[in-house]
């Protein structure tokens, strides 16, 4: 349920961009209200109702988690003002390169951060979440952050890759189901890891 909720403004911008690609008049015609412009094409109209979804879905997220918890992680709070900024400028230009160009920065900004952290505050950023749960040794700690820096960094190089060189379609298909099975992936590969010390520990 959590990695659902977590997907819910993906999910939502995948359903939109499908819907409008099958009625792309009547999404253009949508999006043209909502923008209060005179005309939209319908090749672009799928793509921008897509990210005015994701824009209102996103703010519905933070609203459910500052209403339920009180307190919302900041790396939420710059997802929404990435989807706010990037999403309001493919909006006035009608231009989907800037919303393409999103899920790249949020990836380098999670990598940079944690780059910050171990170089800088020599703070390993996965031990702080997981060091309550589990011991390891240092060496390993350090190549569980390293790793997820790759990973950040890699992920938001192949969104480029995908989204300037194949088609629209293509990287909403991508940004879905590519980024979430190369996470899931990603994660799995992490377990198997993490299981040999786990077991050595218990």
């Amino acid at each position: 349920m959590k990695l659902l909720f977590d997907l819910f403004p993906v999910i939502l911008f995948f359903g939109a961009f499908k819907y409008a690609e099958k009625q792309p008049e009547l999404a253009a015609d949508w999006v043209a209200a909502l923008l209060g412009s005179a005309s939209v094409s319908p090749q672009q109209a799928p793509i921008l109702l897509a990210t005015v979804v994701v824009i209102a879905a996103t703010v519905i997220q933070i609203a459910w988690v500052h209403f339920r918890h009180g307190k919302v992680d900041k790396m939420l709070w710059f997802s929404l003002a990435l989807v706010v900024v990037f999403g309001g400028m493919t909006l006035i230009f009608q231009n989907e390169a800037f919303i393409k160009w999103k899920p790249t920065i949020l990836y380098w900004a999670f990598a940079g951060s944690m780059a910050f952290a171990v170089l800088v505050m020599k703070k390993n950023a996965i031990r702080g979440m997981l060091g309550e749960q589990m011991k390891l040794p240092e060496v390993v700690w350090n190549r569980l952050n390293l790793s997820w820096i790759g990973f950040f960094a890699v992920m938001g190089a192949l969104n480029l890759i995908v989204a300037f060189n194949f088609s629209t379609d293509a990287w909403v298909n991508f940004k879905l189901f590519g980024g979430m099975g190369l996470m899931l992936l990603f994660i799995l590969a992490q377990g198997m890891l993490l299981a040999k010390y786990v077991e050595e520990d218990q």
